[in-house]
């Protein structure tokens, strides 16, 4: 109990990455379950564990139904913090073995990226954009939009993932820190998203349509 409490004040104590990097440098060796890195994130809330599994879709890595699990996951955060519910994952995702040592590789590949989008976000800057009912909704909504473009099965394209997981990553951090500024450019990495999404369609049906009409 007395280690639990000292971990949990040293992390209280770190910034966003620091906390992070101690999370992954403590986590277990062999597999481990979703439920068992929820139980890690206690203390520290959802938007912490939404950005620790949204650190995944940064870097590509080999996890068989890490994507699957983690998006799910989100998503389902994304839905509790909407209707200001408890987290509650159905027995078979939370169940869900991950190999650890594949996992912290990858994580570790992805804090280059997190300790950059950490450096961009400032405490307190266009406070409304956090402190309004209205515009807390939106960001709320935008959170889950986020993870339905990254559930899109999309993820053989490069940035697919990446430009929905930048967009949680500003959500969490912007609430966190209430930076308004970083939520605003998460709202602008779902319209990059959706934008890319409709080039990549519109593109490969101009392809396609192209194909059949060359045909004899």
């Amino acid at each position: 109990m007395e280690n639990h409490i000292q971990h949990h004040t040293e992390l209280t104590r770190e910034s966003l990455g620091e906390k992070f990097v101690t999370i992954i440098a403590d986590m277990p060796t062999g597999d481990i379950t979703l439920h068992e890195i929820i139980e890690i994130f206690e203390d520290d809330g959802l938007l912490l564990l939404s950005v620790f599994l949204s650190l995944i879709f940064l870097v590509p890595i080999s996890v068989p139904g890490v994507s699957t699990v983690f998006s799910t996951a989100i998503l389902l955060i994304g839905i509790v913090r909407l209707l200001n519910r408890h987290l509650w994952l159905p027995v078979k995702i939370a169940r869900r073995t991950i190999p650890a040592e594949k996992l912290v590789t990858g994580l570790n590949k992805a804090l280059v990226w997190f300790h950059r989008l950490e450096k961009f976000s400032r405490p307190h800057r266009l406070p409304w954009v956090t402190t309004r009912p209205y515009t807390n909704f939106i960001n709320k909504l935008a959170f889950i939009l986020a993870t339905g473009l990254l559930m899109v099965p999309f993820g053989f394209i490069p940035f697919s993932n990446t430009l929905p997981a930048v967009a949680l990553i500003l959500f969490s951090i912007g609430e966190i820190e209430r930076d308004g500024v970083s939520i605003l450019t998460g709202h602008l990495a779902n319209l990059a998203t959706i934008s890319y999404f409709g080039f990549l369609i519109v593109g490969g049906s101009v392809t396609v349509f192209e194909g059949l009409r060359l045909l004899p």
